[in-house]
């Protein structure tokens, strides 16, 4: 009978546009989380505060690219870029420029420390001296949940504008050419505490610099990490994203996307 024949093969061809439509959503990478609105690159509101985005590369305490830095790009929200624009411009006037490390950090890349630390291994000189890699999490210095994945925190140090700085700390970050903070980013110690005592006198005049000039631009920051800040009144302060850092982002401002809901952090990194 012609008529159940095409409807059979009609029901047929269904279920297999299903079954394939099924395996591409369960096999479709993390990549394809769309960017939402309200995100731009810092280059294009302000290219005088330089980047280095350590993440993207292997010189930090991963020793790899970090999953979802696909482009050594500094991306945050709108608001969290203008007010670090405004903290650049007051901290010019005296020769200095801010120096990002990390920006936005997608949810990934936060799960791909997570799963690194519990690796395990021996403390690591350069980046957690006295403390083993599976105990970064419980000693408080990396999160399973980051401020970072909501857009508007910020790692960031002050440099002389004329590249002339030498900070020779032994701790963090190596080469990353800025003021002396007495230890540098990603220093995993107690050391870099904000307010750590005792600390040389150009160290600890540096920090205060840098607190009150991103306090002055609306910023609060992390007590465990002298380079770590947020923007108080930041615009997902219950969210998180998860798209990855390219070369193209940020998105098409119309495009929007309200990103993966979640409670307040618990822990601030």
């Amino acid at each position: 009978m012609p008529g159940r024949a095409e409807g059979g093969a009609s029901r047929h061809t269904l279920r297999t546009l299903a079954a394939i439509l099924a395996t591409l959503l369960t096999t479709l990478p993390a990549t394809a989380d769309p960017p939402p609105a309200g995100f731009v690159r810092l280059a294009d509101v302000d290219p005088s505060i330089r980047q280095d985005i350590r993440y993207a590369g292997p010189e930090n305490f991963l020793h790899r690219k970090a999953d979802g830095y696909d482009a050594p790009v500094c991306i945050l929200t709108s608001q969290a870029a203008q007010a670090l624009s405004s903290v650049q411009k007051a901290l010019a006037a005296d020769g200095l420029t801010l120096v990002v490390f990390d920006c936005y950090r997608p949810a990934r890349a936060v799960a791909d420390m997570v799963k690194w630390t519990k690796e395990g291994g021996p403390p690591d000189p350069q980046w957690y001296p006295a403390v083993k890699r599976g105990d970064l999490i419980a000693k408080g210095y990396i999160g399973e949940l980051s401020t970072h994945s909501r857009g508007s925190t910020v790692d960031v140090a002050t440099a002389r504008s004329d590249g002339t700085s030498t900070s020779s700390a032994a701790c963090g970050a190596a080469g990353a050419g800025t003021l002396d903070f007495g230890t540098s980013f990603d220093c995993f110690d107690p050391a870099s505490e904000t307010a750590h005592r005792p600390l040389a006198t150009e160290a600890a005049a540096n920090r205060k610099r840098l607190l009150d000039a991103m306090r002055a631009g609306g910023f609060k920051n992390y007590a465990r990490e002298w380079w770590h800040y947020t923007l108080r009144d930041e615009l997902f302060p219950k969210q998180r994203f998860d798209f990855p850092i390219t070369a193209n982002c940020p998105p098409n401002e119309e495009r929007d996307s309200p990103g993966l809901a979640l409670p307040s952090l618990p822990v601030s990194r």
